[in-house]
């Protein structure tokens, strides 16, 4: 390995440390429905995005409600002596990315088979800290 991926790789692992994240892999809903979900949370504060995914009809919402709620463990998880409401925690990143398609055959007129893909998504959540300099 090069000095120079040696360089990069720590200072991603050092950017890593300081930020608070959660993953939700393989979630069963297709992308585009559980971006219009995260799209009503980006740039909220915590408190605020946790009662709009509450109320929100769509699905989606209550995989994205369990994924904030897990940010927020493991911001608690390196922040032990903090108090949650001064850290003024925010919704800093969210994004979607798709995962693996189920490729499945229903039956179609004259003896033919369309093809349904049912997809499903990566959602990765950012927490940003508007207090303190360390977001």
């Amino acid at each position: 390995m090069g000095v120079r991926k040696k360089l990069r790789a720590e200072q991603l692992k050092e950017d890593r440390k300081n930020k608070f994240f959660a993953k939700l892999n393989g979630c069963p809903t297709s992308p585009r429905k559980m971006r219009l979900v995260a799209d009503l949370v980006r740039g909220v504060e915590v408190e605020k995005a946790l009662h709009i995914l509450k109320f929100s009809q769509k699905e989606a919402a209550r995989s994205l409600e369990k994924l904030t709620l897990s940010a927020i463990a493991n911001w608690q998880a390196k922040n032990e002596d903090a108090a949650i409401e001064d850290a003024g925690l925010y919704v800093k990143e969210v994004y979607v990315d798709s995962a693996a398609m189920l490729k499945r055959l229903r039956p179609a007129p004259q003896g033919r088979a369309h093809r349904i893909r049912k997809r499903s998504n990566h959602v990765t959540m950012v927490l940003g800290q508007k207090n303190n300099s360390n977001s």
